[in-house]
């Protein structure tokens, strides 16, 4: 009989922190190294955020950290814990998960949050608002719609690679993030 323990499955969030004497492309290039630490040690994700200006973190490209970070592993599933889908037109993150479905097959999990910077000054520099995140639940429905081919905002346009290919969206469970994710039958 196998243990529970054996088959519990941990994640790992890395938000690329910058460290006393270290600047923030070290930062980087450290979660990079640390996802293989993880895949060593038997962790089922390693997930990677979004922070735009924020002071000590250096995370602010999810999907291309997510790249780096699947290019250095083989078998860690690699996720976004997330992209802030305010900050993004859905078509243009559907492309994106589409290319890293595309060359990381089997691996890619695509967390989505509704976050739209934490100051107005970087709110301003993203040319989002502070209302913005109340448009998630239109926008995570128009993203979805990009990867199953079934969004009509834009008739006759595919997200390609995107269109078709399965990848996992889950939802952070920050703000209204749950319930959108309960209604959208969509995981935390």
């Amino acid at each position: 009989m196998s243990s529970p323990i054996a088959s519990t499955r941990f994640s790992f969030l890395d938000r690329s922190r910058t460290r006393e004497g270290h600047d923030a492309p070290q930062a980087l290039r450290d979660t990079v190294a640390l996802a293989g630490t993880a895949e060593a040690l038997g962790y089922h994700r390693f997930w990677v955020s979004e922070h735009h200006g924020v002071p000590g973190v250096a995370g602010s490209a999810p999907t291309v950290l997510a790249a780096a970070v699947a290019a250095a592993t083989s078998t860690i599933r690699v996720g976004t814990g997330g992209v802030m889908l305010p900050n993004h037109q859905p078509f243009i993150v559907a492309e994106q998960f589409g290319v890293l479905a595309s060359l990381f097959p089997g691996r890619i999990d695509m967390g989505l949050g509704r976050s739209a910077g934490f100051t107005d000054g970087i709110r301003r520099a993203l040319g989002r608002d502070k209302q913005d995140p109340e448009a998630f639940a239109g926008q995570l429905a128009e993203l979805l719609g990009w990867l199953d081919g079934t969004q009509q905002a834009h008739p006759q346009v595919h997200a390609r690679p995107a269109e078709g290919l399965l990848v996992p969206p889950y939802v952070l469970a920050t703000g209204e993030g749950a319930a959108v994710a309960a209604a959208a039958g969509l995981p935390l």
